[in-house]
């Protein structure tokens, strides 16, 4: 492990419900001061303030700012890791429309904390490891998925698969997290029609 990388991680894993309890408050606090104050002015003073304990409590479960950061990042990405949909899906605009839903819900309940995590949040080798870790498990669904679909009429499926996740992540990312709202019901049907049609043309 680099230096670095040790840098990102947390002090201890807590063992006793008081403590496991402390650090979710720790998370939940850091949650709401990145996104209300940004990465810079997200200090691990305003975390313990906001997280109504000392910042010598704070320092015993995380060494600075940058592990509270990664673990908030490490979370976002679990939970988009079991938000996958099965192969089992008839319809392949239903398919399309499951993985882009699936994308919006996690992305969409903060998306000023999202920001930050995504264009902000240090990156350890772990980190990256398991942010590769995602990307192939997707692209393997999605490379499944044209290369066994009825409806499915693109020939050269490995670009197409590359496109159809990096699409879904990176448009899915871009508007929800943008400062301005958005339609998310009409974004939803029209990002699906455009990959759907994009996929049987």
């Amino acid at each position: 492990m680099t230096a670095d990388s040790r840098r990102l991680q947390p002090r201890k894993r807590p063992r006793q419900v008081r403590a496991e309890l402390t650090r979710q408050r720790i998370l939940i606090a850091a949650a709401h001061v990145f996104a209300e104050h940004g990465y810079a002015a997200g200090t691990t003073n305003r975390i313990a303030e906001q997280a109504r304990i000392s910042i010598g409590s704070l320092y015993q479960y995380y060494p600075n700012k940058d592990a509270i950061l990664s673990e908030l990042l490490f979370r976002h990405l679990d939970a988009a890791a079991t938000e996958g949909p099965g192969l089992e899906e008839a319809s392949l605009e239903g398919i399309i429309r499951n993985l882009v839903r699936a994308a919006i819900e996690n992305h969409r309940d903060d998306p000023q904390l999202l920001r930050v995590l995504i264009e902000q949040a240090p990156r350890s080798p772990e980190l990256l490891e398991k942010i590769d870790q995602y990307e192939r498990s997707r692209a393997a669904y999605i490379r499944e998925l044209l290369g066994n679909h009825p409806d499915v009429r693109v020939e050269d499926t490995e670009t197409a698969t590359r496109l159809v996740v990096s699409t879904i992540e990176l448009v899915v990312h871009k508007v929800v997290a943008a400062p301005d709202p958005i339609d998310i019901g009409r974004f939803e049907e029209e990002l699906v029609a455009m990959l759907t049609r994009y996929l049987t043309w």
